[in-house]
């Protein structure tokens, strides 16, 4: 299962779901809804000499968000896929630094997702306690919403304290 090619890459940018937002009920926190475009770079990367040869695509990503969160993150992709089938799976993570509603700093996201013979399941996540100045508290989940013309956009359900 060979799966460093741009089908895997289309597959993988299909998974979109619907999620909600967590929050931390020992602190009061003020819950939020961000939405805007984003814009996405992947660049396949070398695998570690420990992973090659196991069937894994390894991805840089390089992404702007706009709107109400006005920032950039660069991170890591690791995937793997039978585009044949339509299913494949991906983790990441990235590291996302600008402003929140205003609100100056960077969080940590990470993915956890699959696409199974077509069916998307998406897992975003800000990494707990990984906030930092304005957003030190942060807590929420994104979802990454692609549209049929390859226009892609988020919407992050966030609290903060």
């Amino acid at each position: 299962m060979r799966t460093r090619s741009p089908l895997l890459a289309a597959v993988l940018a299909s998974i979109a779901c619907l999620a909600t937002a967590t929050s931390d009920k020992d602190h009061p926190m003020t819950s939020r809804t961000a939405t805007g475009p984003f814009d996405v770079k992947l660049a396949p990367q070398p695998l570690s000499g420990v992973a090659e040869g196991s069937g894994l695509s390894r991805m840089s990503i390089d992404k702007r968000f706009h709107g109400a969160l006005e920032a950039s993150s660069r991170g890591e992709m690791l995937s793997a896929g039978n585009p044949a089938s339509g299913s494949a799976g991906y983790v990441a993570l990235e590291t996302v630094r600008g402003t929140l509603d205003g609100r100056a700093g960077a969080f940590v996201l990470q993915h956890s997702s699959t696409i199974a013979r077509g069916v998307p399941t998406q897992s975003i996540t800000v990494v707990p306690d990984s906030g930092t100045e304005a957003l030190a508290g942060l807590a929420g989940r994104m979802v990454v919403e692609i549209a049929p013309d390859g226009a892609h956009a988020y919407r992050f359900e966030y609290s903060l304290p």
